[in-house]
């Protein structure tokens, strides 16, 4: 048991230390042992990569990492995602039933996804059945799926202040065309604040992906009551 706990932590510790380095190879080796020997999966993400990520992004939110340096963490992550990911669906799979339909994606004209993609993965592993569309969404493309797959909840992320205009322009499009009494919608992204939040009429929002879990369940859980 304490053997299992040490090799956990040790190899957490590799995953964060790959992003932290810029390291691609070591982050992807790092997942593959991760998944051979049994290691959480939603640990590995959280106590590893995320990690990893966070202190990334304050170094580049300090001016002490270069954009390229952001990236290169951003595909370290992004690769050994790819890894873990199928372990995670497994695990996921073990569930009866999703707790809800979840459409995610990022804006309009924003290409980031690292926050979005952690998000898609944390409401996954916590029982929901999540569809992704990606970055650089059309707001007719959320619109589209929202009206064919009918979700009980509608995410949108933007890291641009640029872009997060186009979370409006989706709630408002929803409500002309009848559909927005049927879909909660969450938000969020460096950006975004709960203010802005309430100011486009979201039912929530979130700074990271843990809240997002709990704001998505809560927000489930209103819209059953009703």
């Amino acid at each position: 048991m304490q053997r299992m706990q040490e090799m956990q932590e040790r190899i957490q510790n590799s995953l964060r230390d790959a992003v932290l380095n810029y390291d691609v190879d070591a982050a992807t080796k790092a997942a593959q042992e991760a998944v051979e020997v049994g290691v959480d999966p939603v640990k590995a993400i959280e106590d590893g990569l995320a990690k990893g990520m966070k202190i990334v992004g304050d170094r580049f939110g300090a001016g002490d990492a270069f954009l390229t340096e952001l990236m290169v963490a951003a595909e370290a992550m992004k690769q050994a995602m790819v890894v873990l990911k199928p372990a995670i669906s497994k695990s996921a799979k073990k569930l009866k039933e999703p707790l809800g339909k979840v459409v995610i994606g990022t804006v309009e004209g924003d290409i980031h996804d690292i926050g979005k993609n952690l998000v898609g993965t944390m409401l996954t592993v916590a029982g929901f059945e999540v569809i992704d569309l990606g970055a650089d969404v059309p707001t007719e493309k959320f619109i589209e799926k929202t009206r064919e797959i009918r979700p009980d909840i509608l995410g949108m992320s933007a890291l641009l202040t640029t872009t997060m205009g186009k979370m409006g322009e989706v709630i408002r499009t929803l409500e002309k065309e009848g559909l927005r009494g049927d879909v909660k919608v969450l938000v969020g992204g460096a950006p975004v604040s709960q203010e802005w939040a309430r100011e486009i009429g979201a039912d929530g929002y979130a700074t990271e992906a843990l809240e997002a879990v709990e704001v998505a369940r809560e927000n489930l859980t209103k819209a059953v009551s009703h």
